[in-house]
């Protein structure tokens, strides 16, 4: 076989790199080791329950902002995408709920009535967080040279911007109180936090589904435009000839694919891992990507919940108690994000939910009024069928089990297990309205171990290669690799989430071919 591009796994950077190439007339070839594609927007079902992997919602999708125009381009938009409410994000601090409201002057207007004493430096932050969000197009696309990292957000502290801007210690944590979405750490570069964060104001969403859809969607148009897709198989080797140039791939350890281009979209340790030996990748340059410290992973209680019980939330409810919040500390359970699905709710009658929410105690009763749950049109309320509990995971706290295969890594797995499933249900019952033992059927858990096994990340980990405003030269990577036909894609470069991977996707093929249709 012989092909143009072939592309190293069909996670979201890999299928996006193939729709753009095969958009452009290339021959395209997309090897995923996986029987299912999508990576990180696998979903999986239990009973009649879907779960997803790890998409649960977008940012910038209101109509002209980022990724609505890349969606657009990808024909994603014709997916039943479901828009959350004006108040997207509830964040809970010490029994204390504050609003994350779309649109920027809504989100200043909704703190700054909280914060009254902070109007002039919510303005401030917010607009920052729009500068960033305005220009994305042209920033997210790091140079190797010196001025680039040395002015750039990428060099620039995202807990000194917080500090130098919000004087409230209150106010600096709430505005930290959706980075579960990331790794929240001193080191964290401006440019991420808040390009991720503007990206939720400028229009949130759901899909009702699950992230798979948008991997089948792509993946279905690869093939219509002509391109080849193989799941079930793994690249074991990137050959690379005399003059320096990849001369193609070896699939499963003995079949040879010729092409002239390759891109990885997987993890950059791995791929240059599977680089066979050439005087073109020096021993300091594979000990320098293999080095590169990983983000924490997650740990995700997926809860399928009992019929009519549990109201449907439009938003997201990210919850902490006693919590440092640019610090996680392994093994405590502090902080969390509650995640409801948006298919498969069900509609009951007002009263019966309203005689259940008035039986439990009181002062979570009192908050759980101000979460937002209310009737729909015809006076009912509409109750959801499963969520997800999602809280931070180190490796640390699962590689003692690493080299025990799924479903026999023992009885103190199960239990390890079990006992942070109670901790985030002590967490979360106080918040989520309806949510009680009785109300859940069945919970299904995963641990990093478990991501690792499914998206092949490295230690399991959550948000990629975690990025350090001090050494972003060496922690932000650009497409290119000493191999001068061989690109990378995907999350561990400039940015993770569906937006930053799609931005990466739009950079990794533009050093392949001018793309003036996007």
């Amino acid at each position: 076989m012989e092909f143009d591009v072939v592309i190293i796994g069909a996670g979201l950077g890999g299928l996006e790199c193939g729709y753009i190439l095969s958009k452009n007339g290339m021959n395209v070839c997309i090897v995923e080791k996986n029987t299912v594609l999508g990576g990180c927007l696998q979903t999986f079902k239990r009973g009649t329950a879907t779960f997803d992997t790890g998409f649960h919602y977008v940012g910038a999708m209101n109509d002209g902002e980022s990724l609505n125009r890349l969606f657009s381009y990808f024909n994603l938009l014709e997916l039943p995408w479901k828009k959350l409410d004006d108040e997207f994000d509830t964040i809970i601090i010490d029994g204390e709920s504050y609003p994350f409201m779309g649109g920027h002057k809504e989100f200043a207007a909704a703190l700054t009535e909280r914060f009254p004493n902070q109007k002039d430096n919510i303005k401030q932050y917010v607009d920052t967080l729009k500068s960033v969000g305005d220009h994305i197009f042209d920033s997210l696309n790091p140079r190797e040279d010196t001025e680039f990292y040395s002015t750039s957000l990428f060099s620039q502290s995202a807990y000194k911007f917080l500090t130098d801007t919000i004087t409230d210690s209150r106010l600096r944590d709430v505005l930290c109180g959706a980075s579960i979405k990331m790794e929240l750490s001193p080191n964290l570069p401006l440019y991420t936090f808040a390009q991720i964060n503007d990206s939720f104001i400028r229009g949130a969403y759901r899909l009702d589904g699950g992230g798979s859809l948008i991997a089948e969607h792509l993946a279905a148009d690869i093939e219509a435009m002509g391109g080849t897709i193989i799941k079930g198989r793994s690249v074991t080797s990137i050959k690379v000839d005399s003059d320096g140039a990849v001369d193609g791939v070896i699939i499963d350890g003995d079949e040879f694919v010729k092409s002239k281009w390759v891109i990885s979209n997987a993890h950059p340790s791995y791929t240059v891992s599977i680089i066979e030996d050439t005087p073109y990748i020096k021993k300091v340059y594979r000990t320098r990507i293999q080095n590169l410290k990983n983000t924490v992973g997650t740990f995700t209680a997926n809860i399928r919940l009992k019929p009519d019980v549990v109201p449907y939330l439009n938003k997201n409810l990210y919850v902490y108690e006693n919590a440092d919040m640019w610090n996680y500390t392994p093994g405590k359970t502090d902080r969390m994000l509650v995640h409801y699905y948006p298919n498969e709710f069900r509609s009951s009658g007002v009263q019966e939910f309203r005689s259940e929410a008035t039986e439990n105690d009181s002062s979570p009763c009192e908050a759980r009024r101000g979460l937002g749950v209310s009737p729909n049109r015809e006076g009912n309320y509409i109750y959801v069928g499963n969520i997800d509990i999602i809280t931070p995971m180190a490796w640390e706290e699962v590689e003692k089990w690493a080299d025990k295969p799924m479903g026999k890594r023992g009885e103190d797995y199960v239990e390890f297990k079990n006992k942070k499933t109670e901790e985030c249900l002590r967490m979360a019952e106080k918040w989520v309205p309806g949510l009680t033992a009785d109300a859940i059927d069945r919970i299904f858990t995963s641990t990093p171990l478990t991501y690792k096994l499914y998206t092949n990340t490295i230690d399991g980990s959550s948000y990629g290669i975690r990025k350090d405003f001090e050494s972003p030269m060496t922690t932000v990577l650009t497409p290119r690799t000493p191999i001068k036909n061989l690109l990378l894609t995907g999350q561990n470069l400039n940015l993770h989430g569906v937006l930053g991977v799609s931005m990466t996707a739009l950079f990794t093929c533009r050093e392949i071919m001018p793309l003036t249709d996007v």
